[in-house]
């Protein structure tokens, strides 16, 4: 059986570590050819060398999502590199060194960081590439939320759940938008998932106890868990799904 994403090309934002690391070693298993953005170009040259020694194609660039000109940049690497663009997953968000905290305890700074990059980096990235896929009439954009929200433990959470808010309420509008272009928007929303960011979360263990309590299937979640979904929704399996949110958390969240 030859790999389901056997000639794509896709761009995976923020593909260093933890999920966008996983997502980017499954694609190229899956056949896909990959430009990976980072803010850690060393961390990401590591992903790269993974790749490579499967046998498969990547290049990575330094971009911050959040600066209009790096996502220009985006689009005109992937067409120098590949000259066309299949698959766009908005990976790229804050969330290492997050913190529950009160509502009313978040600094101003941090909440227009984690707007800037998480809800309009997504946008700016959507915006560069969407065109490239509209110019082919097909492509594949995934965005990264989150099922916290869907949960009650966003209140402590408050400035990354509105921005993972906001993606949901994004995709369904870019769902509309470019629908008519043949293009599938949908989402994707993690649960709390064992990566470097969750990890390093003071009481992490004790979370993960609590968080598998109340799943469905009693293990931690792990970064690789989220590549299936992404691989069904950016295949032809799912040529007619979109402007959907398909939660990967265990079974904590029922829609």
């Amino acid at each position: 059986m030859s790999p389901v994403l056997e000639g794509k090309v896709a761009i995976i934002t923020g593909a260093s570590r933890g999920i966008g690391r996983a997502l980017a070693l499954r694609f190229a298993e899956e056949g896909a050819k990959l430009l990976l953005t980072t803010t850690n170009p060393e961390r990401a040259a590591g992903v790269v060398n993974e790749i490579k020694a499967k046998g498969a194609e990547a290049v990575a660039m330094k971009a911050d999502i959040s600066v209009e000109n790096d996502t220009k940049k985006i689009a005109e690497k992937v067409m120098q590199q590949y000259g066309k663009v299949d698959i766009l997953i908005n990976n790229a968000g804050i969330w290492y060194g997050v913190e529950a905290k009160p509502w009313d305890a978040w600094k101003v700074e941090d909440w227009d960081r984690m707007f800037a990059v998480n809800v309009k980096g997504t946008w700016l990235c959507c915006r560069a590439i969407a065109p490239l896929m509209v110019k082919q009439s097909s492509g594949r954009i995934i965005n990264i939320s989150s099922h916290i929200i869907k949960v009650p433990d966003a209140q402590y959470f408050l400035a990354y759940a509105l921005s993972k808010s906001a993606l949901y309420t994004m995709t369904q509008c870019l769902a509309r938008a470019l629908g008519p272009s043949g293009i599938n928007v949908n989402a994707i929303g993690p649960g709390f998932t064992a990566t470097e960011a969750s990890l390093v979360q003071s009481g992490s263990e004790t979370v993960f106890e609590n968080v598998v309590a109340a799943q469905s299937l009693k293990r931690r979640g792990e970064p690789e868990d989220m590549a299936g979904a992404a691989v069904f929704l950016s295949s032809k399996d799912s040529d007619f799904i979109t402007g959907q949110f398909i939660v990967v958390d265990g079974g904590k969240v029922m829609l």
